[in-house]
């Protein structure tokens, strides 16, 4: 059999389950084509022919590779292929994006032949993803005398390749679709248990929403065939949680424009919409795609006379609808005057917000990303050629106000802060493109990563990241046949690409499932570094770190950069004192609950949280800036103390190596590298040359938060308030509750203790409870299942040399086993205790669940519908988030403890505890950077 029949079986098998062929990114298939297409004679010529030019992929594929030299030969007269001319040849070069074309382009380009050279020379100036060996061939060619390349540089310089692309359209007819009410998570768009099918768009498109959904859109589309559709989060904002670029992918197949004409399923362009706007992570992926995303503003707080929110009997603001959006409502996007017009014309709302000049670059480009490497180029050319570049992109917005300090954030980006002229300090609202320090891909989303950087011809790692790292947590709870097939092949791509892998394509060293956020957090060992993660929980307690979709991780991981405006930050202090029978995790949810109670509205919302937090290590302190993803947050940073950051510092030097010991480390010598700036930085602190990160004392937030632990008397609970009459109040993060609220009655089917929310102390928590119930009734009995696992091995480590694992053996009528890993996922469970392999488990949805219908108590980050629990017809599953002695006892008792039963189950417990600061670190300190 050979290649293409196997091919054929697949297509056929596809075609049973509605789908098309899938696109070719295989070099070895494409060259089973041409064999066919240069057989005149081939019954396999005709489908070969069209495989070749409308379904193989571009970028740095072993496909593309094949296709581009064929390309050459056809347009230097050496292949004759009567469908395709040199002329067209040309064309279908340019769509390819980069890597072998641009390689391709260049030797024609370069060549003898004067004709062909200037008509590659042609296509070359339509094209930006160029890398370093690329533009030194140019510029190479170009000092030898070369007229071609001069004249593409000089075209590079005018940075013709977005000038000569179409304007904007200054109108945009949209029809609306109203895709749920309530805050829309990126699970409802690409739900995280179909997270193998990422990489295959068509059939991962077939999960967005609902079939229903699907078919209701496509139906809007038939009967105005002149507008786009624009999905809306009604009463809520769109996209939140996690990072997903599978989500707009999705949301772009659906009722976005196809990129290009000659690669299947890649879409751009959608339109998306919140009553409260875009979630920040959601807003930069549809950046990627050149989307427009609104704030609708379309439900307003209904006021009394004097101007404040009338509550209704909940306590909730009432909302009155300023204009309807209900489906199939035609509007207007004047993206001229950048209102939001009805079908009369009558202003709704501004829209300014969605077009800045830079996102108006974005929506011209086709993405985000050819705006990053055209500047790259244009700044080369420009440079090479000794010559001013032509002024053509939007000017980055540069704030600086005179006598302002400078917050904790701000000062990140300065220190990191590439093309900033003059010294210019910059303060919040700023654009910046800043260096990234540190990088991070997970495993559900890293095969849409590999196909990003294969699809922007990225070979190589950047040199200016110190580290970047490849889990394989998202996928550690089973390990079954898609996990079989996706996993080995992700991780020999990152190895190969310069990442650290959880896994070694070679076997040698043993598979690590620890959480991804949990070894970026040890990594991070400046506290002044940028850090980039596929996922919305990249919340480090060191640096500043952003959730971002696959498509921004595979930027930062090709360029080493990144670019955003600085962020307005809240300010969080603490003050009181945290009562012996409480957990810090209760203080992270009282945050929650006394910030809305202060503020009014989550003031949170798209900023950066800079909590000062500094007697913490950064483990213990990640379980705060973790959790500021489900405050909505678009980041977090730890304001430590200097003794701290040094103590955190060393605890990450010795996992690190750790992982050096294991066989981890790369030809580069990353990890040893990461281990050598750790020292150095641990010298400046003690030295006092740079202590730990500090704000300005007159810096300038946006508001200021105060944490009064007096008030946390008992647990706190986050609920998703699944019965809640208004459906947008559902599913947030925002209803807070104590335990008495119960009334110890609630019943629970599950606990669950794990995911990157615990650290070492949550695993001894359940120790110590274990032992001290065992202790006074004789054993342990559980009336719910309690499901544990340990975010790393490390901690697993630990806690054996310690003592505290055996008790967890004792009761576990579960303990994973790496070398015979579970190859299906646990649908029904006992009242027992089970040991789960490290890793996400049911936080991540995509692989265990607990049994539909359940009330889940958790240590987990999520209360996304049908991410840890499924709902029955009869019942909503239920995923309500504690600290780990709730937890425990509850799974115990398989209800709610009473406030007086936790406190007496908690007693001699060494619980997570926290006291404020005696002095706010540095907060007079000016630090150069």
């Amino acid at each position: 059999m050979s290649l293409y029949t196997d091919y054929l079986t697949e297509i056929e098998t596809r075609k049973g389950e509605g789908l098309h062929p899938k696109p070719i990114d295989d070099g070895a298939l494409v060259a089973e084509l041409i064999a066919q297409i240069e057989d005149t004679g081939s019954e396999h010529r005709k489908d070969s022919l069209h495989f070749f030019i409308y379904n193989t992929l571009p970028g740095t594929t072993s496909a593309a590779g094949v296709k581009a030299q064929l390309l050459k030969r056809i347009i230097l007269g050496d292949a004759i292929v009567a469908e395709i001319t040199p002329a067209f040849a040309f064309e279908l070069l340019s769509h390819m994006k980069g890597g072998p074309s641009v390689e391709v382009l260049l030797d024609l380009a370069l060549g003898a032949d004067a004709t062909i050279a200037a008509q590659a020379g042609d296509v070359l100036k339509t094209q930006v993803f160029l890398y370093d060996a690329d533009m030194a061939r140019l510029g190479d060619a170009y000092k030898a005398g070369n007229t071609v390349a001069k004249d593409v540089l000089e075209s590079y310089a005018k940075a013709e390749f977005f000038t000569k692309l179409p304007a904007v359209d200054d109108e945009v007819k949209v029809v609306t679709y109203i895709a749920a009410e309530g805050d829309i998570s990126t699970d409802l768009l690409s739900p995280g248990n179909q997270a193998h099918s990422r990489s295959d768009r068509e059939l991962h498109g077939k999960c967005m929403i609902s079939p229903e959904a699907q078919a209701e859109i496509q139906a809007l589309q038939a009967q105005h065939p002149d507008k786009r559709v624009m999905l809306i989060a009604e009463k809520g904002t769109m996209g939140v949680g996690s990072s997903r670029m599978s989500g707009v992918n999705n949301v772009a197949l659906w009722t976005g424009k196809q990129a290009s004409p000659y690669v299947p399923f890649v879409n751009i362009a959608p339109v998306v919409a919140g009553t409260n706007g875009i979630s920040p992570i959601f807003a930069t992926t549809v950046d990627v795609t050149g989307g427009i995303g609104l704030n609708l503003k379309n439900w307003v707080k209904k006021t009394d006379e004097d101007g404040k929110p009338i509550l209704n009997n909940d306590g909730n603001p009432i909302l009155e609808q300023k204009y309807s959006v209900e489906t199939g409502t035609v509007l207007t996007i004047d993206a001229k005057n950048k209102k939001l017009c009805d079908e009369s014309g009558k202003e709704l709302v501004d829209i300014a917000a969605a077009f800045t000049p830079q996102k108006v670059e974005f929506m011209k480009a086709g993405g985000s990303y050819a705006i990053v490497f055209g500047k790259k180029l244009q700044t080369f050319a420009a440079e090479t050629l000794g010559i001013e570049p032509t002024p053509v992109f939007a000017p980055n917005k540069e704030l600086s106000v005179e006598g302002q300090g400078l917050t904790a954030v701000e000062k990140i980006f300065n220190r990191n802060a590439v093309g900033v002229l003059g010294g210019k300090t910059l303060h919040a609202g700023s654009d910046a493109r800043v260096r990234v320090n540190i990088v991070g891909s997970q495993d559900t989303t890293g095969l849409m990563t590999a196909q990003e950087l294969e699809a922007m011809a990225a070979t190589v790692i950047s040199p200016i990241v110190d580290g970047a790292y490849q889990s394989g947590c998202h996928t550690a709870s089973v390990w079954d046949k898609k996990a079989q097939a996706n996993i080995p092949k992700l991780m020999k791509f990152m190895n190969n690409f310069g990442v650290i892998t959880a896994r070694d394509p070679k076997g040698v060293y043993h598979a690590m499932t620890d959480v991804i956020h949990k070894v970026l957090n040890d990594i991070t060992v400046d506290d002044w570094a940028i850090i980039v993660g596929g996922d919305s929980h990249t919340r480090m307690s060191k640096g500043v770190a952003f959730g971002a979709d696959s498509g921004t991780v595979a930027l930062a991981l090709a360029t080493g950069e990144a670019t955003m405006p600085i962020p307005q930050s809240v300010k969080v202090t603490f003050k009181g004192t945290m009562q012996p029978h409480m957990d810090f995790r209760d203080v992270v949810h009282a945050t929650q609950a006394q910030m809305l109670k202060q503020c009014g509205d989550n003031v949170f919302q798209g900023r950066v949280i800079e909590v000062h937090i500094g007697t913490l290590l950064a483990d213990q302190a990640f379980t705060f800036t973790d959790w500021t993803a489900e405050m909505k947050a678009k980041a977090s940073i730890c304001i430590s103390q200097d003794d701290t950051l040094i103590e955190s510092l060393e605890i990450a030097k010795s996992r690190i190596q750790i992982m050096i010991d294991k066989g981890m480390d790369n030809a580069a010598g990353t990890l040893a590298g990461l281990i050598a700036k750790a020292n150095a930085r641990i010298a400046e602190i003690r030295s006092g040359e740079k202590p730990a990160l500090a704000p300005d004392a007159n810096a300038k937030y946006f508001a200021e938060v105060v944490v009064d632990l007096d008030l946390i008397d008992e647990p706190m609970i986050a609920d998703p308030d699944v019965t809640n009459a208004d459906v947008s109040k559902r599913y947030t993060h925002d209803t807070i509750r104590p335990v008495s609220y119960y009334g110890g009655t609630k019943k629970v089917d599950l606990g669950f203790v794990g995911s990157c929310m615990v650290h070492k102390g949550d695993i001894k928590i359940v120790a110590q409870m274990l032992k001290r119930i065992e202790k006074a009734q004789g054993k342990v009995e559980f009336k719910a299942p309690l499901v544990v696992a340990a975010p790393t091995y490390n901690i697993i480590d630990e806690l054996k040399a310690e003592g505290d694992w055996e008790i967890l053996q004792k009761y576990s009528g579960f303990e994973f086993d790496d070398l015979l890993p579970k190859n299906a996922a646990r649908t029904e469970y006992e009242n027992i205790l089970y040991l789960e392999r490290p890793g996400c488990n049911l936080c991540m949805g995509n692989q265990e669940k607990a049994a539909k219908g359940d009330t889940v108590l958790a240590t987990s980050t999520r209360l996304f519908q049908g991410r840890v629990v499924e709902d029955t017809a009869e019942k909503k599953g239920e995923s309500l988030l504690a600290s780990t002695p709730v937890v425990v006892l509850s799974a115990i008792l398989g209800r709610t403890p009473s406030a007086d039963e936790y406190k007496a189950a908690v007693e001699g417990i060494e619980l997570t505890k926290f006291a404020p600061p005696l002095e706010n670190p540095g907060m007079a300190r000016s630090v150069h950077f």
